[in-house]
């Protein structure tokens, strides 16, 4: 694929036409990583996470699409996608703020950032605020307990994290809440 036409599939929107049967060129990059994959089964994983990468989230669409890809039952990639929680069905906010519950941190408190920035910004543990702005999460646990409480703020894995720590990095970047 020519830089160019990199460039363009990359930028590509929903609504903008493209050489790619479905007519969106994200796909392009998905079948990219497919064929460099040679459409192995063992690589639902990877290709999952590519296609979250190119899409922003997965969608039943293209659940359908990775499971043809593969010769896979839509059950089971369905199975896997719901198993793992990186991969998420919804279109992500513009900031993404994920605490983890896991026993160290909340024993810590997260239990209490959770619910701060849930009152402050409207938005329950596992969605999206109405107006798009943060989806808040929460993780089993992050692999990092001598950093409890964790956040994951837009991808920055944040240690030693309390409630008003979290609502003044959430504040900075979303505003001050509703």
């Amino acid at each position: 694929m020519s830089d160019t036409r990199t460039r363009r599939v990359a930028g590509a929107t929903d609504s903008q036409q493209g050489d790619h049967p479905s007519g969106d060129n994200r796909f392009d990059l998905v079948d990219k990583h497919l064929k460099r994959a040679r459409y192995e089964q063992d690589q639902l994983i990877e290709t999952l996470h590519v296609a979250q990468d190119v899409f922003g989230y997965l969608s039943e669409d293209i659940l359908i699409y990775v499971a043809r890809a593969l010769r896979l039952p839509p059950s089971m990639v369905y199975g896997v996608a719901t198993f793992y929680h990186l991969f998420t069905f919804d279109p992500p906010g513009d900031h993404s703020c994920t605490v983890c519950t896991g026993t160290a941190c909340f024993v810590k408190g997260a239990d209490d950032i959770v619910q701060a920035v849930s009152d402050t910004y409207s938005v329950p543990a596992g969605e999206t605020s109405e107006d798009g702005s943060l989806t808040l999460k929460t993780a089993r646990c992050l692999g990092s307990c001598g950093l409890a409480p964790v956040v994951v703020f837009d991808g920055n894995v944040l240690g030693h994290q309390d409630t008003e720590s979290t609502l003044e990095l959430v504040a900075g970047a979303v505003g001050g809440g509703g």
